[in-house]
């Protein structure tokens, strides 16, 4: 295991320890290493948001974090979004009925930012969930059914 480090972190409310090289991508990392392959690439830049996870209570594009800046954090994915195996969260719920996963490619990360809106403002303003929502981007301009995916889910 030369050059990688021992990085220790909660992961989901499960407590990991992963072995990777410093430099290496948050995101590379959860796909291949944790199999939690919710949580996709579509720029590797920081541009699209459809790698966007929780840490500490802040969303962050995962293609811009090195893995040895998550030693000792708490991370939550796509996959830790829902309460139980069995049961979906209300934003991911809302997706489904209202339409507001399409191709799916930005799907994990506009429902990872949508909950983390809601979680510090579970009534937010048209305005809110815009500005809510501005660090993602959906290549199949289906802006409209996201945004009331998110106004339906705030309903709940």
């Amino acid at each position: 295991m030369s050059g990688r480090v021992e990085i220790n972190c909660i992961v989901n409310e499960q407590r990991r320890t992963i072995h990777a090289y410093p430099m290496e991508r948050l995101l590379d990392v959860l796909r291949t290493q944790l199999q939690l392959t919710g949580t996709k690439e579509g720029c590797g830049e920081g541009e699209c948001g459809a790698c966007t996870v929780i840490i500490d209570g802040r969303i962050v594009n995962s293609c811009l974090v090195p893995i040895a800046q998550v030693e000792g954090t708490s991370i939550k994915t796509i996959e830790g979004i829902a309460p139980s195996e069995t049961q979906l969260h209300h934003v991911q719920q809302a997706f489904i009925e209202h339409g507001g996963a399409q191709c799916g490619i930005c799907t994990p990360g506009m429902i990872v930012a949508a909950v983390d809106l809601l979680e510090k403002n579970p009534h937010p303003s048209e305005a809110e969930i815009r500005n809510g929502l501005a660090g993602n981007l959906c290549r199949c301009t289906g802006y409209m059914k996201i945004f009331e995916s998110v106004v339906r889910a705030c309903e709940r």
